[in-house]
């Protein structure tokens, strides 16, 4: 059986006081706080986690039989009545299986049942009641997306056997979600690497931004913060198809000729035509795709958040990139009207400047260390570049730059934004502070 990571480690150290909850918590520090009984895993279901069932009954004695029948075999929460139902699924979820009474005041089952699937989507829902006609069973499993439907009085055995299924059936589909979400992060990875070595100018420059992107975002009540994170991570790999020359052309703000200009024009729909094949990615395409357009722009459809964030952060990238202060950068796009979305603009505002918890530091090569982040280009001796500003340094940076420091040698010393505790360390060291 595959140990899920949403799910908890079966619990430690418990201890009994008489009650029957059937709720289990680590044993704590303070003897005098609450003590629960032991949660036990049933047989067959030996693994490395402690799945969690919750029951829904306007009957609180029905409860009580359930945690008495049920606390030997499988960790019970439960809730009386439908609203507190939804709260508890809430606040101590999530649950591999929601057990629901059907006939309840104010909220029926299936209603309960429905609106948990958009609090705990994984969860498998069953619906037991006395109540048992056919119409009834079709609009619960139709609405409610039902696992089982059982009828009271429901036999211990057949109870037990059904909540075993769901454990099993939750277990196995975040066991999938588990594989689709780890084959997705090697892909995109996979993707990065590919850029970094084909074109590290673009490459830079999308480490550069998506830091910025990422404290852009989370100051603004942006959805889908993953979506905008790993679009601005990808947002350059359609440069895959430009000479690195022509990057840093655009980049220092020289004139582009009308084919480079048409090429790189083309990058954002190459880039999204590539992620397009990749499944769940369609939104983070869309964010690509758009990522150029101007926040005026109504004639061709909804501009995503995620767009008008990376739309403000490439131009201001750009812009600073031709050596103009941060203030300086602000006024030209603020002079801009109708090409941003006035919102983000702002947020960025007050989002630049020196990283919170960073100090600006000039360090030799090789006291380099992961987390540090390249606050300047970084060049061989022969004028080649290594990495540009913004990169975050790691261990195969580090380990990759070990073959230049002979020969033909890095430019030193090199400036980086350093953890504040991390520069402590580091004090003896020459100090370079740019405002």
């Amino acid at each position: 059986m595959i140990a899920i990571g949403l799910a908890r480690k079966v619990p430690l150290g418990f201890a009994h006081d008489g009650k029957s909850s059937g709720r289990a918590k680590e044993l704590p520090a303070d003897k005098n706080a609450e003590l629960r009984p032991a949660a036990v895993i049933p047989a067959g279901l030996e693994t490395e986690m402690a799945v969690k069932i919750l029951f829904v009954d306007d009957d609180p004695n029905i409860l009580d039989g359930f945690r008495r029948q049920l606390r030997q075999d499988f960790w019970v929460e439960t809730a009386l009545g439908a609203e507190e139902g939804l709260r508890v699924a809430l606040e101590k979820g999530p649950f591999a299986v929601i057990v629901s009474d059907l006939q309840m005041p104010g909220m029926d089952g299936i209603e309960f049942l429905n609106q948990t699937r958009q609090l705990s989507p994984d969860s498998m829902r069953i619906m037991l009641t006395g109540n048992a006609d056919l119409q009834t069973a079709i609009e619960a499993v139709n609405r409610g997306y039902i696992f089982r439907f059982l009828t009271k009085p429901c036999a211990p055995q057949t109870l037990k056997g059904a909540l075993a299924a769901g454990v099993r059936q939750y277990q196995l589909v975040c066991a999938e979600r588990q594989l689709l979400v780890k084959t997705l992060r090697g892909s995109l990875k996979v993707l990065a690497e590919i850029l970094q070595l084909i074109n590290p100018e673009a490459f830079g420059r999308a480490t550069r931004i998506t830091h910025l992107v990422k404290k852009v975002a989370r100051a603004m009540p942006a959805p889908d913060l993953w979506h905008i994170e790993t679009a601005a991570y990808l947002s350059q790999i359609g440069c895959v198809i430009l000479p690195e020359e022509v990057l840093k052309k655009f980049y220092r703000g020289d004139g582009l000729t009308g084919e480079e200009a048409q090429l790189f024009s083309m990058h954002p729909l190459i880039a999204s035509d590539l992620l397009s094949h990749i499944p769940r990615m369609e939104t983070v395409a869309k964010i690509i795709s758009d990522q150029d357009r101007s926040f005026d722009d109504t004639a061709n459809g909804e501009l995503l958040p995620g767009s008008r964030i990376l739309k403000v952060v490439l131009d201001f990238d750009r812009i600073h990139a031709t050596e103009v202060t941060d203030n300086d950068a602000l006024e030209i796009m603020a002079s801009r009207v109708g090409r941003y979305d006035p919102d983000v603009l702002a947020v960025l505002q007050k989002v630049l400047g020196v990283e919170p918890g960073y100090e600006k530091m000039s360090l030799p090569v090789r006291k380099l260390q992961d987390e540090m982040i390249i606050d300047d280009d970084l060049f061989l001796q022969d004028g080649r570049l290594v990495v540009v500003k913004g990169y975050r340094v790691n261990v195969t940076f580090r380990e990759r730059i070990k073959g230049f420091v002979e020969a033909p040698g890095i430019v030193e010393p090199v400036k980086v934004l350093v953890p504040s505790e991390m520069a402590k360390a580091l004090s003896r060291y020459p100090r370079k502070v740019d405002r």
